[in-house]
């Protein structure tokens, strides 16, 4: 066949298919089990949406189950996501992964829209009905045009993967930042702040509601193997040559803050799944109940 897409002549004993897949050195069982842990925690954020999906269309209470401020958060850490991936010169399959995160938050975000509305004017349920199937065509056409338009292919020469926001640290070493770095670094920060701080909103509003219901506990569970497992794969990886595991993790910091912080919410969460799955109403029970509270006020 023709030249390989990797190189391994800077890599001796690196294996072959990381490479020529990611472009990425795998020295030793380590690394391979840091790709194949991050592949999939992938996997898991990618069908963590769904299960939501589901329950929104089954129960018909979104608005009243998920926090609007969570909902806006998680699509601020993605939105930070998706352009840490393009100043970090991802790959494309990279780029259109962070692509996809952002438009299913889009997408649960207008479910949300569409069932505050309905549930507040039920005489205009067809119509409303059919402004969100335009609206979610829109969405998909507009997101996949800029997907195929804005997607770079990098120089597979100067680049090592890492994370979906993480900057090139393939000759970092013990060097200092460089501006790409830090802007990476910056953009990270504030991606993980964001991811943390969408948590307290829901976890105060199924306190106050007393209830899970409406809220797919499949959703947290899937994006807390995957917190898991992208922390384990960053963690399992072993550092350039030439650079310290201390300065690997420093560099990592605010990606493994963001994983594990908000793994350790999300276990919050869990209690509370179980602590309110007990005596609470059905969802129809629960539904006419909130319809009845907004028509008395």
């Amino acid at each position: 066949r023709g030249l390989p897409p990797g190189n391994l002549s800077d890599c001796p004993n690196g294996s072959r298919w990381v490479m020529d897949t990611f472009n990425e050195c795998a020295r030793d069982g380590w690394d391979v089990a840091s790709v194949l842990l991050g592949l999939v925690s992938i996997l898991c954020f990618a069908a963590a949406s769904f299960p939501q999906f589901y329950q929104a269309c089954r129960t018909g209470i979104m608005d009243q189950a998920l926090s609007i401020y969570f909902l806006l958060g998680w699509l601020g850490g993605d939105l930070l996501n998706l352009v840490g991936s393009f100043l970090a010169d991802q790959l494309p399959l990279q780029v259109y992964t962070a692509i996809y995160y952002v438009l299913a938050d889009l997408v649960m975000l207008s479910l949300y829209c569409y069932y505050k509305v309905k549930n507040r004017s039920g005489g205009f349920a067809a119509l409303i009905n059919a402004a969100f199937v335009f609206l979610s065509l829109g969405t998909v056409s507009t997101v996949s045009v800029l997907g195929r338009g804005a997607v770079v292919a990098p120089d597979p020469a100067t680049f090592k993967v890492r994370s979906l926001l993480s900057a090139r640290m393939d000759e970092l070493g013990s060097k200092p930042l460089t501006r790409s770095e830090i802007i990476g670094f910056t953009i990270g920060s504030v991606s993980s702040v964001l991811y943390l701080c969408s948590r307290v909103p829901q976890i105060y509003t199924n306190y106050k509601r007393k209830s899970t219901t409406g809220v797919s506990y499949s959703l947290f569970a899937l994006v807390m193997l995957g917190n898991l497992l992208y922390g384990l794969s960053v963690l399992l990886k072993n550092p350039e040559p030439g650079q310290g595991e201390g300065n690997y993790v420093l560099h990592h910091l605010p990606w493994l803050v963001g994983s594990l912080g908000v793994l350790s919410l999300d276990v919050v969460i869990s209690f509370q799944f179980l602590a309110y799955r007990r005596g609470r109403p059905s969802t129809r029970e629960e539904r006419d109940a909130l319809l009845g509270e907004q028509g008395d006020s």
